[in-house]
């Protein structure tokens, strides 16, 4: 879905920016463009940004842990 209409950001653009390495919403605006015209986007923007950001972080967390059983031989 378009989120800014004025510079043509998308909702994946926005999740991709943050898949590369945006951590919060100026460098997702200075990656994609968004809200940086005529502004109307930019609570949808953030929302969407705060979104992937927060399942950025989580995902990872997820991946690493471990039973404690497999722990004691990993030390």
């Amino acid at each position: 879905m378009y989120v800014c209409l004025c510079k043509g950001v998308s909702d994946k653009a926005i999740r991709q920016a943050v898949a590369e390495g945006a951590r919060n919403w100026r460098d997702v605006r200075e990656q994609t463009g968004c809200a940086t015209q005529c502004g109307k986007c930019a609570c949808m923007g953030k929302t969407i940004a705060r979104d992937a950001m927060e399942q950025d972080t989580a995902a990872p967390s997820i991946a690493l842990r471990q039973p404690a059983a497999e722990l004691a031989y990993a030390i």
